[in-house]
């Protein structure tokens, strides 16, 4: 392990759990996530091996069967993983999302009946907000929920379900216009239950197929369409209509830590490949590492993997310490995924031609940095979410 990246202060827990994913990273994860990632492979052995080190219950609480570790812990097993292959830490990113959001809004009957099944693995969870016409403004949201005998009735389209065909509890966001003065208090997030699978997996409920995208490969992207699907009240996340929203946005912000996280999971893996590789490549007798463009090239992508890494650790920490943290999250985000991006080039530019063929593994993180600067918000997102936050922190 080199220099970078490395967390004062940890626990030797938090060090053993890091150690035991590190090490799984390099045998299971590295030597063939480049090959899955080519074919577009869901990486089904990846997956249970994560379920034999605990990681799908990283989080939850010890008294429902898992680790409870801190959202700190959470995100540096992140970057181990991101570092390994993003789209891996893709798979537990919106499971735990929905864990969280158990855990934080659920009802003492959905903690019982869902947490311990997902501690193991065994309820694999999704998140679902965004729509086709969506975007950022999640007031448009128009999947509506309709009150019915026994319970309500859910049509509408959602897109770009994380796991959308690998699980079987998604948390959807509806619209439930209960007379509510504001249209964010008109929301609701129902725990939606179907089995694994593409097709019609419950009543009323079709998830397409898998969406093809430029990177971020491997796992399944989709859409989840809904026809009258009839679900309980019991069902709605806490038990009580009008709430969804800000359940959703408290999951989102621990969300951009993920994703912060796994932005220095890519970006440290390109600076590594990148200082390697310009030890071994020589140009004009001497190894390229030796002249000084490639040298501050070298020195800029280690300072920004640091600089992010920094940034999403305090995050993190706020959290942890039940502090106020939107801002914090924003900027970790925002800075990260910019910081990846830049990163990844730099190391793809140090590999000249090569880093355009598929054989190198930076031609993956290419494409797969990409999508960071776009999972839980655009950086213009970010902006204003810190600016308005500062704003009201700093009014004259």
């Amino acid at each position: 392990m080199g220099r970078l990246v490395r967390t004062e202060g940890l626990t030797d827990e938090q060090e053993e759990i890091l150690k035991l994913v590190r090490q799984f990273v390099e045998k299971e994860i590295l030597p063939v996530a480049t090959d899955l990632e080519h074919a577009d492979e869901y990486p089904t052995e990846i997956v249970e091996g994560l379920k034999e080190l605990g990681i799908f219950g990283l989080m939850i609480p010890e008294e429902y069967g898992g680790l409870g570790e801190s959202l700190l812990t959470y995100a540096l097993v992140v970057e181990e993983i991101a570092r390994g292959w993003m789209s891996v830490s893709g798979v537990i990113n919106t499971h735990f999302i929905v864990a969280y959001m158990l855990m934080q809004h659920g009802t003492d009957e959905q903690k019982q009946k869902y947490l311990p099944r997902m501690a193991t693995g065994e309820v694999r969870g999704a998140f679902s907000m965004s729509e086709p016409s969506l975007g950022s403004d999640v007031s448009a949201v128009s999947t509506k929920a309709t009150k019915v005998d026994g319970g309500y009735e859910i049509t509408g389209q959602k897109m770009w379900l994380t796991n959308g065909g690998s699980s079987n509890l998604v948390a959807v966001l509806c619209k439930t216009d209960e007379g509510a003065d504001s249209v964010y208090r008109n929301m609701t997030t129902f725990l939606i239950e179907k089995e694994p699978g593409f097709g019609e997996t419950a009543q009323g409920i079709t998830i397409p197929g898998k969406i093809d995208k430029m990177g971020y490969k491997g796992i399944d992207t989709t859409e989840m369409i809904l026809e009258k699907h009839k679900i309980g009240a019991d069902q709605i996340l806490g038990g009580e209509p009008g709430k969804g929203f800000y359940q959703m946005m408290d999951g989102v912000e621990v969300g951009r830590v993920n994703v912060g996280a796994r932005a220095v999971g890519i970006a440290n893996r390109a600076f590594e490949l990148g200082v390697a590789y310009a030890q071994q490549r020589e140009t004009f007798g001497k190894p390229i590492a030796q002249h000084q463009a490639v040298l501050f090239r070298i020195a800029e992508m280690a300072t920004k993997v640091e600089t992010a890494h920094s940034m999403v650790v305090r995050a993190a920490r706020l959290k942890d310490a039940g502090e106020r943290m939107d801002v914090e999250a924003g900027m970790a985000k925002m800075v990260a995924s910019e910081y990846c991006n830049e990163v990844v080039e730099a190391s793809f530019r140090i590999h000249g031609g090569y880093g355009y063929s598929k054989e190198y593994e930076i031609e993956r993180l290419y494409r797969e940095a990409a999508f960071m600067l776009i999972g839980e918000g655009t950086s213009d997102i970010q902006k204003m979410i810190i600016g308005r936050s500062l704003l009201k922190d700093y009014k004259l």
